[in-house]
Parts: structure tokens; C-alpha cells; sequence
């Protein structure tokens, strides 16, 4: 994923789950923005499916006016129970996984194709995912290519040569300390400048490290478990490792009380300080920066973003107040952290033990092939993505799909017009937003160059390696640049899509643009329900309460007048106060601050696609019944049917603790009951579950 979100502002995408810091991936720490399950099932029926509705996905037990997720999903939740290697299972990860396999054959087919040029992108994606199925060499070659990086740690003598050695092992993307990289200015959107934020931790963040709640206080000594269990395997006796589990707690415990909150990055205004080397050194004496910038790779730096200085603060004292001994602890657990799923059968199942069985419930680890599609995706993303699209993505579903964007921006053009609550002042900014707005289908118009990724058929940790020091190298080369503003933050068979405040941009990948969001056999109700309310949930997020504060041209810039700005966070606290209400488990609610912005996508998107869909019928006969169904209800069918998804009860919990997305069943049941032509299509009454009171319905867009 694109790495400047993690030190400014991310993009806002449809599906956006937390993962923790090591995944079963393989190789380097994985971003933290994916689905938690990649994959599922053999999507067996993917290209020759009944595109008529199935009434077996149903629950006949359930009405639409009481439970409308229920109804419409609850068939299907009870015949697709989550295969043990996964946390959740649903619409998504069926696609996925159908894609995977697509990749699967192309990776396959690479590495046995003799003819491929040495340096050429067949060669290194054929061989790169070669070295991580040969388990035999990972097996032999055991932690000795991580050996020379273990001695740089030991030498580690005071706090200089201990910050060198943190910009080293932040080239090979070892999550150590802080973050650092690149990050387009929010004040000035065609450059890209340097930024420092908060990071560091293990957990997934920082209320982990804090809360007082036993099950939080559990998941605490099992990580700190974990982490003992991983210097054992690093040859430390029982005791060593114990009191090494101890002191990286202490270590991230004091990161994590210094670190900002999720809800409070959401505001852009908060995360963003532009302050001068000079300044910085001020702020945090005890970093010796000149040789941390050296060490990165990074070129002269001279003023930056320093996304939470309170945090930068806290980290300088405690450079002084931590022996140099504990740092060095601190560093050797990051390093194996961060290489785990590119290790050894022995690394990888204690990763997977804490990180996917205790943090997400999976009960097995996926497949070897799967982990190494998706790691070959994350290395080689768009060299992978060019055969991926020749394969799986005919130009006529990008026609298909930029015909849906115009018609979803022309509802939203027209449908701007009609808020009473927004001036014509706001309105004329609103809608000059909008049509600047920039669309992306499909793959990249200019693909990445990966001529400078040396792979070889020789090691798979070592191949690693280097993709995470080409990557760091290209990240650290936007610095002091124009924006690039062709780059792209998900690869082509990624499904998923999002936008992107800063470059005020909309990206649909290859990948979702499939059944079930997209089928061109099925009737246009059903696909303005699904696809078409994706498409209008990216867009609405250029008018959420954290993309609101952009511009057009990608600027952390009020545009809105005092009234409107006032009518507008008001609005959106109705949306987040609803959320509130949802109970995930017995004492845990959904945080409606922290989905809020997610939440104003999901209801913008169905209300606009909802219009887009009535424009397409105008001056047509009025669409027949098929299936049973109105043409009205097909369309909510349709998006009801892309978050059919079961959860286990700890990845639901981690969710509901990091993710800006609610539970799919909230993210249908919640925008629903605020909308007078679901109830209308449905003819529910008022006083049903699904029909809020006029004086508690939420209306933005």
C-alpha cells in the first residue's frame, strides 16, 4: 500500500482492516492497510455463475423491515462458515482468493518459462515467488541473512551509533521507533515533503497498551509471551528472553502513551507541524538527526512534517532515561518481528500464533502458495499487476466502469444542487470539488520501474531484503519533488478501492471490478447497488468530515462557510452518534467518531448510486419484476450482497478497537434506516426497526 499514508493523512478506502504489524504475508512488516483474511474458497463458480438472485442466501426466518442484513445475508452467513485458516469470510475474500489464483497461474507459469530475459520483470516475479516456495533453502538457510544485521545491533555502543542503526533497519522497513518517508504537503499538494510520525509498537496500537479491561490485560501477556517465545528461538535461555519480553514492553508501553489517538489523527489539521531541521532538534534534542537522514537515505532535509511532536517529545527523554542495553533488545525484537513470515517453519508458526490466531482467530495458516502470491503482490505489485490485467480485466469493463463513474458524479453534480442546508457559496466550492476530481480504473497509465530490484533464484529472505531497501530508496527519492500524480497506492488484483484527499482522486483497481460488485450479466439495479454504490462511497469521500477539510486541488483548505461548516459536523455527529449504538459484543460498541467518516461514504454512496441508478431508466418502461423483486429492492440486495461476511469474535473486537469501518452488518443495517426510499421499496411502516424516526435520521448528501 502507499507508504506516505502512514506519516499523513491515508486514503480513505472502502475496505480498510487494521493488520497487525506481522502478517502471514511474508517478508517485512505488512501495512496496515489490507482485508484481514486475503482469500478464501476456490470462487469455483466465479465466470459461470447464475446471475438471477439466490433465494437460498436469504434467512425466510427474517423481515426486511426488521433486519434487512439478516434477510438478505442470513443464508448465506449460515452455509459459509470461516474456514479455519481465516478470520472472516465474505464477499471480499472470495474475490480475492478468485484473483489469487489467477496470480497463482501467472507465477507459476513465470518461474518455469526458460525463455524469460534476466533482469526482466518475468524473470524477477517468476523467481521471486520460486525462492518463497522453496521451503528447503528458507529451512537451511535458517536467520543467517539476518545475521549481519544482528552483529550491527550488537555493536551498537551509545545513542549515535543506536539511531544510525535505526535509519538502517527503517531501509529494510523494520518498524523501529518512528516512521519516516515521504508525504504530499497538505498546504501545498504538488510537492512531496518529508514527515516523522509516531510508531513503534507491536500491538496493533496504542489503547493496547493501556486499557484496564482483563481481556486487554490478557492480550497484553500474551503478546509479551510472544515475544519471549521469539527471542528463544534467537537461542536466548528462558530467563534472558523473559526479561527481554519485559523490557520491549516498558520500552513500547512508554511509545504508546505518548502516541496520539486513532480518532484524533482522523482531523488532518492535528497530524500536521511543518518545522525546520533546526526546530526539530529543539523539540528533540536527544535524536541526532543529521546521522538518522544519512542512514535513511533520505536526501538534504531541511524542514518537514512532524505529524505528532508531543510524541517526539516523550521518545527524546526517553533516549536519555533508557539504558543503551535495552535499545539494543528493543531493536533485535523489531528486526525478527518485522523478517518473521520470511523465516523458518519455527518463526513463522510463533508469528502466526500471537499475530493471526490470537489477534484474529484464525486457527490454521493459510496455504504456502497464497502466502506467496501475496507476497509477491506486495514486492512486485505492478510488475505482477501488468500480467494480471492482460489476463483478467478486458478493456470493456473499464468502459463499463468509467460510463458508471460519469453517471455517479453527474447524481452527485445534481444532487448538490437540492441541499438545503449548504449555501450557494458552499455549493459552488462543493461542486468545483467534484468535477476536479480525477478517476482511476483499473491499472496504472504509467507502471513502476523495478529495473533497479535485483532478484535471484538463490534466497528468499535475501530477496526480501532487498525489495524493502529498492522500495525504501524509491519512497526516499520523492522527497523535494513535484507529485507524481500517476502513482497509484493499490496494485491491479487488489480488491478493494479508495480515494485519496490530497490528490482529491478516485481508484477502483482491477481486482473489485468482478462479480459479485460487478456483473454485466446482471440487471443495472443490482450493479448500481454494488459497484455502483463503491464508486459513490469513494467519491462521497472527498465530502467526509475528514476529506471535507481538502480542496480541490488536494489542500487542507476551509472552503465552507461558517453556517455550512457548523451544519456539516453536525450531520456527521448524527452518523457517528448512531454508530455508537452499535453493540459488537456484550460492553463493546462500535467508536461512531472513529467510522464516522467510513459511515458518511457508506450513506452518501448508496444515495447517490440510488439516484444514478433512477437517471439511467428515465424515459424508459418501467423495469419488471425479476426474481420477485422490484427493481428498488434488487438495488439494495445488491449492496446488501457484497458485505455478506462472518466474523470471528476476535478479529470483530480488534476491528471494532482500530478500524475506521464498521461490521458489515452495521455498514447495511445502519445507512438503510435512514433512508426514506428503502422503507419505500421495502414498505416498511414507520416504528420498524429498520425505519428510524424522522427526528433521529441522519441526511448528508
Amino acid at each position: 500500500m502507499i507508504r506516505r499514508t502512514l506519516y499523513g493523512v491515508a486514503v480513505l478506502a472502502l475496505l480498510f482492516c487494521p493488520m497487525p504489524l506481522a502478517s502471514q504475508s511474508g517478508g517485512g512488516a505488512a501495512d496496515f492497510a489490507g482485508e484481514f483474511g486475503e482469500g478464501c474458497a476456490d470462487f469455483a463458480s466465479h465466470a459461470d455463475q447464475d446471475h438471477a438472485i439466490d433465494p437460498a442466501n436469504f434467512d425466510p426466518s427474517a423481515a426486511p423491515c426488521e433486519n434487512f442484513y439478516q434477510f438478505a445475508d442470513g443464508g448465506w452467513l449460515k452455509a459459509n462458515p470461516i474456514p479455519p485458516a481465516y478470520s472472516t469470510w465474505g464477499s471480499f475474500n472470495i474475490l480475492q482468493d478468485h484473483n489469487q489464483q489467477v496470480l497463482r497461474d501467472i507465477l507459476e507459469q513465470a518461474g518455469k518459462d526458460t525463455s524469460a530475459q534476466p533482469g526482466s520483470n518475468l524473470q524477477k516475479i517468476g523467481d521471486f515467488y520460486a525462492t518463497c516456495m522453496d521451503e528447503d533453502q528458507i529451512e537451511a538457510a535458517g536467520i543467517k541473512p539476518l545475521q549481519p544485521e544482528f552483529e550491527r545491533i550488537a555493536a551498537v555502543h551509545d545513542i549515535a551509533s543506536f539511531q544510525a542503526e535505526v535509519g538502517r533497519l527503517q531501509r529494510e522497513e523494520v518498524g523501529a521507533l518512528f516512521g519516516f518517508g515521504p508525504q504530499q504537503d497538505f498546504k501545498d499538494s504538488n510537492r512531496v515533503i518529508a514527515s516523522v510520525g509516531q510508531g513503534g509498537l507491536g500491538l496493533p496500537e496504542r489503547d493496547y497498551y493501556l486499557r484496564d479491561d482483563d481481556k486487554s490485560k490478557q492480550l497484553r501477556d500474551a503478546y509479551a509471551r510472544h515475544v519471549a517465545n521469539m527471542f528463544k528461538l534467537l537461542g536466548d535461555d528462558e530467563s534472558t528472553a523473559g526479561a527481554e519480553a519485559k523490557t520491549v514492553m516498558g520500552i513500547e508501553t512508554s511509545l504508546a502513551k505518548a502516541s496520539m489517538k486513532r480518532v484524533d489523527m482522523r482531523d488532518p489539521n492535528n497530524i500536521y507541524h511543518m518545522k525546520t531541521v533546526t526546530e526539530l532538534r529543539q523539540l528533540a534534542p536527544n535524536l541526532d538527526w543529521d546521522s538518522y537522514f544519512k542512514q535513511t537515505g533520505a536526501a538534504e532535509i531541511s524542514s518537514l512534517n512532524v505529524a505528532q511532536p508531543d510524541f517526539f517529545k516523550e521518545l527524546s527523554s526517553d533516549l536519555q532515561s533508557v539504558p543503551i542495553g535495552d535499545w539494543k533488545t528493543y531493536l533485535r525484537w523489531h528486526l525478527i518481528h518485522s523478517e518473521a513470515p520470511a523465516l523458518s517453519k519455527k518463526f513463522v508458526n510463533e508469528n502466526f500464533d500471537f499475530y493471526s490466531k490470537t489477534l484474529t482467530g484464525a486457527k490454521e495458516l493459510r496455504p504456502r502458495w497464497k502466502r506467496c502470491v501475496q507476497a509477491t503482490d506486495n514486492e512486485l505489485g505492478e510488475a505482477l499487476g501488468q500480467y494480471y490485467v492482460q489476463k483478467a480485466f478486458p478493456p470493456a469493463a473499464k468502459a463499463r466502469a468509467q460510463e458508471l463513474v460519469r453517471n455517479l458524479m453527474a447524481a452527485l453534480r445534481e444532487d448538490l444542487k437540492t441541499l438545503d442546508w449548504m449555501s450557494p457559496e458552499t455549493r459552488q466550492k462543493a461542486t468545483e470539488k467534484l468535477d476536479m476530481i480525477t478517476p482511476h480504473i483499473g491499472y496504472p497509465d504509467k507502471w513502476r520501474d523495478y529495473s533497479k530490484f535485483e532478484v535471484a533464484r538463490t534466497s528468499y529472505l535475501e530477496n526480501v531484503l532487498r525489495g524493502d531497501e529498492f522500495d525504501n530508496a524509491f519512497e526516499m527519492s520523492k522527497i523535494g519533488k513535484p507529485v507524481d500524480r500517476t502513482e497509484w497506492g493499490m496494485t491491479p488484483p487488489t480488491v478493494n478501492a479508495y480515494y485519496n484527499p490530497t490528490m482529491n482522486e478516485i481508484v477502483f483497481p482491477a481486482g473489485i471490478l468482478q462479480p459479485p460488485f460487478y456483473d454485466p450479466n446482471r440487471d443495472d439495479a443490482m450493479n448500481y447497488g454494488a459497484i455502483g454504490v463503491v464508486i459513490g462511497h469513494e467519491m462521497t469521500h472527498g465530502f467526509d468530515d475528514s476529506g471535507a477539510k481538502f480542496d480541490g486541488y488536494g489542500n487542507l483548505k476551509n472552503w465552507w462557510t461558517a453556517d455550512d461548516s457548523k451544519n456539516f459536523t453536525a450531520r456527521g455527529d448524527c452518523v457517528a452518534k448512531q454508530f455508537d449504538g452499535f453493540e459488537v459484543e456484550t460492553g463493546l460498541h462500535e467508536n461512531g467518531k472513529l467510522v464516522e467518516g467510513e459511515s458518511i461514504a457508506d450513506l452518501g454512496g448508496l444515495t447517490i448510486s440510488l439516484v444514478a441508478y433512477h437517471r439511467s431508466v428515465e424515459g424508459k418502461p418501467a423495469p419488471p419484476q425479476t426474481d420477485g423483486f422490484t427493481a428498488d429492492q434488487r438495488f439494495f440486495l445488491g449492496y446488501a450482497a457484497i458485505w455478506s461476511e462472518n466474523y470471528r469474535p476476535e478479529v470483530a473486537r480488534l476491528a471494532a478497537n482500530t478500524d475506521p469501518h464498521p461490521l458489515s452488518k452495521f455498514r447495511v443495517n445502519g445507512p438503510l434506516s435512514n433512508m426514506a426510499a428503502f422503507a419505500k421499496a421495502w414498505n416498511c411502516s414507520a416504528g420498524s426497526p429498520m425505519v428510524r424516526p424522522e427526528s433521529e435520521r441522519c441526511r448528508i448528501w
